[in-house]
């Protein structure tokens, strides 16, 4: 009996006491906020001519006169460059000289057309070296207009690069031609702002050489693909520029900011990095989940993250060290810093020196 007493005894004590609850965690939680992503962007970008061009002349020849200055404008049409054309209107001359004689035969034949004397073949004769004689003069016109170099449109002539006595050819470059009333400013940009620097949209452009002024300028095109090298894609902008202040070539630093999506924001104290990644604890009915998380975005201490989160979803900012998955937690109000107060230090009576 006593042996049976004792395995009972023994028994007893080996029973577990039943775990008591485990109390839920403290922590401070906030409504998740959803804030618009901000594309920025900022590059330097090159200016060019509207229309620009470099001029060659049409024929060989020496050079009788250059009619133009560096920098000078000139209208449409005006004559730049002359070349030795005498040849070209003794030309001109007798091709005139045909036309009137081919004129003259034709018209003898048309006043005894009714006579019977000539036939309808000499006739039509007649007319095709009129229209041959004609075109022969329009060719002797063409060759001498060649002689002169003119300005395709109006704008702005570089230096000169010939001079009156030179020799050249069709290969010889004469100077160039820039209409700059208004510039393209060229600028790559990444292709991560892609849809939303379209035709249409602003930028603003701040010249190099007056770093004061601000320019607002509209995107005019866009390129169509982005380089595989870069990530780039070209924006060509255009500025008007009346005052002549700006030239081609000249840098200009390209700032484009634009609203985005809006995406989930929190501070960046919620964030936690684990070995899978970062995540978030959100509450839902109660306990602790945790969610992964992927940062799109950082702005002033909150950050835009992506990941499978409720638009109303509650998140943990503080206690996140303390809690594990489904675990219970008791959301607090944020610990408020105790006010500090000043002391007033009253100053030493000073002594007046005998």
């Amino acid at each position: 009996m006593a042996l049976i007493a004792l395995l009972m005894l023994s028994a007893c004590g080996t029973e577990q006491e039943p775990e008591a609850a485990e109390p839920p965690v403290r922590v401070v939680a906030q409504k998740l906020d959803m804030l618009s992503e901000r594309a920025r962007l900022e590059a330097v970008g090159s200016a060019r001519a509207i229309v620009s061009a470099q001029l060659y002349p049409e024929a060989a020849g020496l050079v009788s006169a250059v009619e133009f200055t560096a920098g000078e404008r000139v209208a449409k049409g005006a004559p730049l460059v002359r070349l030795d054309d005498r040849r070209e209107r003794l030309a001109v001359r007798l091709a005139q000289v045909s036309v009137a004689e081919a004129e003259q035969l034709l018209g003898r034949y048309h006043r005894i057309e009714d006579t019977g004397a000539l036939s309808a073949s000499q006739i039509e004769a007649g007319e095709t070296a009129l229209q041959s004689a004609r075109i022969e003069l329009e060719q002797a016109q063409v060759a001498l207009a060649d002689r002169t170099v003119r300005a395709p449109f109006a704008g702005h002539m570089g230096i000169p690069q010939i001079d009156r006595g030179d020799r050249i050819t069709p290969t010889t470059l004469i100077g160039t031609i820039d209409d700059r009333s208004s510039l393209f400013v060229d600028f790559p940009a990444p292709e991560a702002v892609f849809d939303r620097l379209d035709r249409g949209a602003t930028v603003e452009l701040v010249p190099y050489a007056d770093p004061s002024r601000t320019i607002e300028a509209r995107v005019q095109a866009v390129d169509s693909s982005v380089a595989e090298e870069t990530r780039n894609f070209t924006v060509r902008s255009v500025i008007a520029n009346p005052d002549d202040a700006f030239r081609p070539g000249m840098s200009f630093r390209a700032n484009f900011a634009a609203a985005g999506r809006s995406r989930p924001a929190v501070p960046e104290s919620a964030v936690v990095w684990g070995s899978d990644g970062s995540y978030l604890w959100t509450i839902r009915d109660g306990v602790a989940r945790q969610v992964p998380v992927t940062i799109a975005a950082r702005r002033e201490g909150m950050v835009l993250v992506s990941g499978a989160l409720r638009p109303d979803e509650r998140i943990i900012v503080e206690g996140t060290q303390k809690v594990r998955q489904g675990q219970q937690v008791q959301v607090v109000a944020p610990a408020r810093p105790e006010p500090q107060r000043a002391t007033v230090r009253q100053p030493a009576p000073t002594r007046a020196t005998p």
